[in-house]
């Protein structure tokens, strides 16, 4: 970063960090053992989409990733847009390994039409518990931090999410800034 950025307070975005992704799959395992939570069989992208003529075809190309993550995985994808605009890229599968591969695929297909700035999440969703528990990954710090939505309006369970952070801080990168744990109450997952 040059002084010119230092003294006008600029500063370049960092990259996605989109491969730290991946350690899910292996909390996956405390997450069922010891606090009997499993996959719901969905998780999701979500990104901001762009107007841009080069962000229409970058989902053009995008949709042939979706196609060959679909037909490798036996996945099924779908596309929503949401209530603030956003674009979600939900997969469903079983297998929770498929789901973090294929939405690292779209991600990786996002950053590749140079387009990784537009990430936001990815959202897993885990039953077994009270409520529904939802690990989301935020690109921008390759992070992770748990959401627990108690199903009354906008409420969530925060005992609970800091009991789920605790236990997987060892296996999971998990984002220490607790302000920064955003909700996703009704999210399509």
């Amino acid at each position: 970063m040059g002084l010119r950025n230092v003294l006008f307070g600029k500063k370049k975005l960092a990259a996605p960090a989109r491969d730290r992704l991946f350690a899910l799959a292996t909390a996956a395992v405390t997450l069922d053992t010891e606090l009997g939570l499993r996959t719901a069989g969905a998780g999701a992208i979500v990104f901001k989409p762009l107007s841009a003529g080069d962000f229409v075809r970058a989902e053009n190309d995008l949709q042939q990733v979706l196609d060959g993550v679909a037909a490798d995985s036996g996945s099924k994808l779908e596309r929503r847009e949401d209530s603030f605009g956003y674009t979600w890229i939900i997969v469903r599968d079983a297998d929770l390994e498929d789901q973090i591969a294929g939405v690292h695929a779209v991600a990786q297909g996002l950053e590749e039409q140079g387009f990784g700035a537009q990430l936001l999440a990815a959202v897993f969703r885990f039953d077994g518990g009270k409520h529904p528990v939802y690990w989301i990954y935020g690109y921008k710090r390759g992070t992770f931090w748990p959401f627990v939505p108690t199903g009354e309006g906008q409420e969530r369970d925060n005992a609970e999410e800091l009991e789920l952070k605790a236990k997987l801080e060892p296996e999971l990168p998990v984002e220490s800034d607790l302000t920064r744990w955003f909700g996703v109450f009704d999210a399509p997952v």
